[in-house]
């Protein structure tokens, strides 16, 4: 396919970038900066350049057959409320609008796991957390991923032939980031912001690539993580610590995720390849 990446400068996107390269793709990938020669400059706040740039630049590219969309400012406190607020939602807006008025039917996008509560002051409402229950935004960010869900169900029932797909992603990692874990076991809340959750980069890139092979028209959202947990410490010790109260439905296993990825397995065909475990130092 012929797939406009936006934010492929950005550390998921970069994997996503070369994955779908390597699929024998085409791709071009706008963002705000990265190395010359590998993306074109666009200002994803200006419509007008959004639409131009997907429709076609010059000798670069001359259209696209589907959208991956992951520019945004990436997490919470990292900007100001506002700032956040302006960016991401605008952002989203006019891509999703320029696939529109260009007909493009087929887009993929970085959701967020934050919509699931995090970071969890409240509990959540059962282990594994799963996409059935609402949203439940906690900083200005996770709103504008809720609102960005909301903004896709009512464009797919504008065009019922038009597919939008949520990867809630969890926290990205690279191979070099898995030195810290072993680090976490001293502490279980110093992770537990997220359920003791991540996802490796390839394996966000996978869900991305399967995503673009398998939806359908309408809207999903599937949360995309790691088949486990950033800790070595059992996952009943770490619900008995730090989540008493919070009911279980099924067998977590050791160290299975407490994010649940069986949606994603059921109907994109994800499957986690990667762990930080396979990259631990060995005890002596």
């Amino acid at each position: 396919m012929r797939i406009i990446v936006t934010g492929g400068s950005g550390k998921l996107g970069r994997t996503v970038v070369r994955t779908l390269r390597d699929e024998a793709n085409q791709v071009v990938n706008l963002d705000r900066v990265g190395e010359r020669g590998t993306f074109i400059q666009v200002d994803l706040t200006d419509f007008g350049q959004v639409i131009d740039a997907i429709a076609g630049v010059d000798d670069r590219h001359d259209g696209a057959d589907a959208i991956v969309h992951l520019a945004a400012i990436p997490a919470p406190g990292l900007a100001s409320d506002v700032a956040t607020f302006h960016n991401n939602m605008l952002t989203t807006f006019n891509v999703f609008q320029a696939a529109r008025r260009l007909g493009i039917t087929r887009i993929v996008y970085a959701s967020s796991e934050t919509v699931l509560g995090l970071p969890f002051e409240e509990p959540p409402p059962y282990v594994p957390v799963d996409e059935d229950y609402a949203a439940r935004p906690e900083s200005t960010y996770s709103l504008v991923k809720h609102l960005e869900e909301q903004m896709a169900i009512e464009l797919v029932r504008w065009h019922p032939e038009l597919s939008i797909t949520a990867l809630r992603f969890s926290n990205v990692m690279d191979p070099a980031d898995y030195a810290e874990f072993p680090s976490f076991d001293a502490d279980a809340t110093l992770r537990k912001w997220n359920l003791w959750g991540y996802v490796d980069g390839r394996d966000g890139a996978q869900a991305v690539s399967r995503a673009l092979a398998t939806a359908g028209p309408g809207f999903e959202r599937f949360i995309i993580a790691a088949a486990d947990t950033v800790m070595s410490r059992p996952n009943a010790e770490l619900l008995a610590e730090v989540f008493p109260d919070v009911p279980v439905r099924g067998d977590l296993g050791t160290h299975d995720t407490f994010l649940s990825i069986e949606k994603a397995r059921r109907l994109l065909g994800y499957e986690p390849r990667h762990s930080w475990r396979d990259h631990a130092t060995p005890n002596p």
